[in-house]
């Protein structure tokens, strides 16, 4: 088995797994020391209504293993913000997320050889789904197709839930002022050195999705991470207006132009269409409002230097703790004098 001279942060997220949790870490710290020279497991809880708390109260005693850190959610969050907890406390060089029900740690080394070979984010999927309702699938063709239309990304392909990423990167998504919901899409799209890796393994238990809080979360993530939806509105609105102002001069050429109008048509047609181009200008102005204060508040940092070389030798450091003088010219003596 290859080995790797680097501190491994490995974050899992679970939920009312109390009968597995303990097989899982056992399994994962014999795994993992001898993958790394050193390393931690960071597991958060979420929500677990079971006896999953007591049993990691019991695990991080003396007896269970080592480097085992603990966060257990007061209540229940969606998976990205969940493995983000994890992400923001951990100290490792690189950091792998995993979902020890669906993902195979054991593909794990593969991961980190591209991980440590350059690759400051390296994506792995799985071949084997587990299996979903017909509405949730219908959702999830539906969502990462939109996604993939206004964000270049087919998020479930190119950018799934099992990876590792360096330090670099996690403190790149730091800076953002909502790291939970960009930490999802970031690592993808921010310009990193990154790799996409396939393998196939059963997942180990099968959990079906909750539609409605999938559909929220998608709604949500289009909303925050593209100016589409709203950029839209705002074409509507200014669409709106110039058709009833267009409408406005066609109203006063057929009222100039025909005699057989009927009576109080002109004036009421001029009073709707002015009355739709003011409230689709106020729809215009209200979009672009929105539309700024939302690129406002999920606007991330303004760059990321992903590489940074020095050259070898500096001159500014051959001068360091060297203190110039300037020559002072000898005292002429009494001889020289007398000369």
């Amino acid at each position: 088995m290859a080995f790797f001279p680097i501190f491994l942060s490995v974050v899992f997220v679970v939920r009312n797994q109390s009968s597995h949790i303990e097989e899982l870490l056992s399994n994962a710290a014999l795994g993992i020391s001898n993958l790394v020279s050193d390393y931690e497991l960071i597991l958060v809880d979420n929500a677990s209504d079971d006896d999953s708390v007591s049993v990691l109260k019991n695990l991080t005693g003396e007896n269970g293993p080592a480097n085992l850190q603990v966060y257990a959610l007061t209540k229940e969050v969606d998976a990205d913000t969940a493995s983000w907890v994890g992400l923001e406390n951990a100290l490792g060089d690189f950091v792998a997320v995993i979902d020890p029900m669906a993902d195979d740690i054991d593909f794990l080394p593969e991961m980190l050889d591209k991980a440590v070979s350059g690759a400051d984010v390296v994506f792995a999927t799985n071949a084997q789904k587990v299996a979903q309702s017909l509405a949730y699938r219908g959702a999830y063709i539906v969502f990462n197709a939109l996604y993939k239309r206004f964000n270049g990304i087919h998020l479930a392909i190119e950018a799934p839930q099992y990876r590792v990423l360096s330090k670099s990167v996690v403190n790149f998504i730091l800076q953002h002022p909502q790291p939970a919901m960009t930490y999802r899409h970031l690592p993808a799209t921010g310009g990193f050195a990154r790799v996409n890796l396939n393998y196939s393994a059963a997942p180990k238990i099968s959990h079906n999705k909750r539609l409605g809080e999938s559909i929220d979360r998608g709604m949500r993530m289009l909303v925050s991470t593209t100016r589409a939806p709203m950029r839209l509105v705002t074409s509507l609105s200014m669409f709106g207006a110039v058709a009833n102002l267009i409408y406005s001069f066609y109203v006063v050429a057929i009222g100039i132009l025909k005699e057989d109008v009927a009576p109080g048509w002109v004036s009421m047609s001029l009073q709707q269409s002015g009355m739709f181009f003011l409230i689709s200008l106020v729809l215009l102005v209200l979009g672009e409002y929105i539309l700024n204060m939302a690129s406002l508040s999920n606007e991330g940092p303004l760059y990321h230097v992903g590489q940074e070389f020095t050259s070898a030798r500096m001159t500014r450091r051959e001068k360091l703790n060297i203190e110039e003088v300037a020559s002072v010219p000898a005292p002429i003596t009494y001889q020289e004098q007398a000369a």
